[in-house]
């Protein structure tokens, strides 16, 4: 079949063994490393991994079609994406890859009505789900790994800690977070001055009542407030800090400018904002058709060449970026293995075929930023040249002070 032609072409590093409906072995590959075993129920699906394999893989392993021998399917994952690299054209055709690019601005098409059905989708979800994979503080975002051996709940604390450093909060600022989630770091920067405010916006229901939740538990309610609306619909106010972070992977290429120009009528004269986003390192692209579909319809990780430009336009100064490579990484395994270990709860909760779905995202994610060039990009900007300090001591002074602080608050 077409199937096999094309696998003993792309499979070049590793060991794939296919067992066939008739129980016959296929095997690829250069026999180096783990070998990872197969097997297709029926010739449909064989059919459609041929013709649609970015769609089929993931759609065929949902419904339980396609079997990984030991019941993981990161090791499959992961031999594709690593075999992608320079392989890429002989899975995507130069007529996929440009009808992608032309077909996105119709799928990242994020008016208001829409973009809040897109976050439904996949943000209220049942809170037992987030509960068993997430960290204690539920931040859904790529951690931080200042050193190896953390626990994902000590990588989440020093991510908010990495962010807030950087906004170089002062006492009495008014700050924004938009896309807050569950409200975590909202009240993270809350706690770094009693006279700060906060103000959220999210459009999932669930996070939204979580949110303002925890910020009364807190009691801390009277200075933090999360709204369920669009940041675009915010008017007559300013903040003297904006912050977003894993928001910027549902705005969408055509409103990238839209998003800017809104950053900055919000930003007070000496303001300053932080983007966090999940980014590419390969140029413009487009979303894979089985996460657009399944997990994140209207959904997009930019490259930074897409980014910079509406920043540009909308007359902002770029005063920092860091590019964090490995560490999403880290957090997806970590999010991995903690979904794997409660799969039973979940399935309570949905079924097996929802958690089959949960792990073949997290596995794909994973892997593209081991081996697809995913990154994060934290960029930093402000309406004035002279808004910060111009080295960046001092976010490795806060950070360091802040990491003390919270030490002896532990003790």
């Amino acid at each position: 079949m077409l199937l096999y032609k094309f696998l003993d072409r792309f499979v070049r590093e590793g060991r794939l063994i296919l067992v066939d409906p008739e129980g016959k072995e296929h095997a690829f590959g250069d026999d180096t490393g783990e070998t990872v075993r197969i097997r297709v129920d029926d010739r449909a699906t064989l059919r459609r991994l041929f013709a649609t394999p970015k769609m089929a893989l993931g759609e065929a392993y949902m419904d339980g079609r396609l079997t990984v021998d030991g019941g993981d399917v990161f090791p499959l994952i992961d031999l594709l994406t690593r075999n992608l690299g320079v392989q890429e054209e002989a899975l995507n055709s130069n007529f996929h890859r440009i009808t992608g690019l032309i077909l996105r601005r119709l799928h990242q098409f994020n008016p208001l009505g829409r973009a809040q059905r897109n976050v439904a989708h996949h943000y209220d979800l049942s809170d037992t789900l987030y509960d068993l994979f997430l960290d204690a503080d539920r931040q859904y975002s790529c951690a931080y790994f200042p050193e190896p051996g953390l626990s994902i709940d000590e990588a989440q604390q020093a991510k908010k800690r990495h962010i807030a450093a950087k906004l170089r909060l002062e006492p009495g600022q008014k700050v924004l977070d938009i896309g807050c989630g569950w409200g975590g770091l909202g009240l993270y920067i809350a706690h770094q001055d009693p006279t700060i405010e906060v103000v959220g916006v999210t459009l999932s229901k669930e996070q939204h009542a979580v949110a303002n939740r925890r910020a009364r538990e807190a009691g801390v309610a009277d200075r933090v407030r999360f709204e369920l609306m669009d940041y675009r619909a915010l008017e007559d106010a300013s903040f003297d800090r904006i912050v977003s972070v894993g928001m910027f992977e549902h705005v969408g290429v055509p409103h990238y400018q839209e998003f800017f120009d809104k950053v900055r009528a919000l930003l007070t004269e000496d303001g300053v904002a932080l983007l966090h986003t999940i980014g590419r390192v390969d140029g413009p692209g487009s979303t894979n058709p089985w996460i657009r579909k399944y997990i994140f319809p209207g959904g997009y990780c930019p490259a930074l060449s897409e980014v910079m430009s509406p920043i540009e336009r909308a007359r902002l100064w770029t005063t920092d970026v860091e590019i964090l490579r490995l560490h999403y990484a880290e957090t997806l395994l970590a999010w991995r293995e903690r979904f794997k270990t409660h799969w039973d709860r979940v399935a309570e909760v949905y079924d097996e075929r929802f958690c089959r779905m949960w792990e073949f995202y997290l596995a794909g994610s994973e892997c593209a930023f081991r081996n697809s060039g995913h990154v994060v990009f934290q960029i930093q900007f402000a309406k004035r040249v002279d808004a910060l300090p111009i080295t960046r001591d001092y976010m490795i002074d806060r950070e360091r002070e802040e990491q003390s602080r919270e030490a002896d608050v532990a003790a």
